[in-house]
């Protein structure tokens, strides 16, 4: 988990709240406020998704190959008879 995805989060939820209050106090701008700082939010936690599945692949894609150990028989076409 990334920096982004965190603070992604933290103004989801700020935003969610900010939206309650102004539902409660009957304050249109303070919903609409609240309503944008939830959608930043969750721009952000999307994009550090993105961040954490791109870093995953690289990861994976740079991996050394392991040696097959397997006894599977199409491996012994590869391997000389002994």
């Amino acid at each position: 988990m990334n920096k982004d995805r965190v603070e992604g989060k933290i103004k989801d939820v700020a935003g969610r709240v900010e939206r309650q209050a102004g539902e409660w106090t009957d304050d249109p701008a303070k919903q609409v406020k609240g309503a944008a700082k939830q959608v930043e939010g969750k721009v952000q936690n999307a994009m550090g998704k993105v961040e954490d599945a791109g870093k995953k692949a690289d990861r994976s894609a740079t991996a050394p190959a392991r040696a097959s150990d397997s006894d599977d028989p199409a491996d012994e076409s590869v391997r000389p008879r002994r």
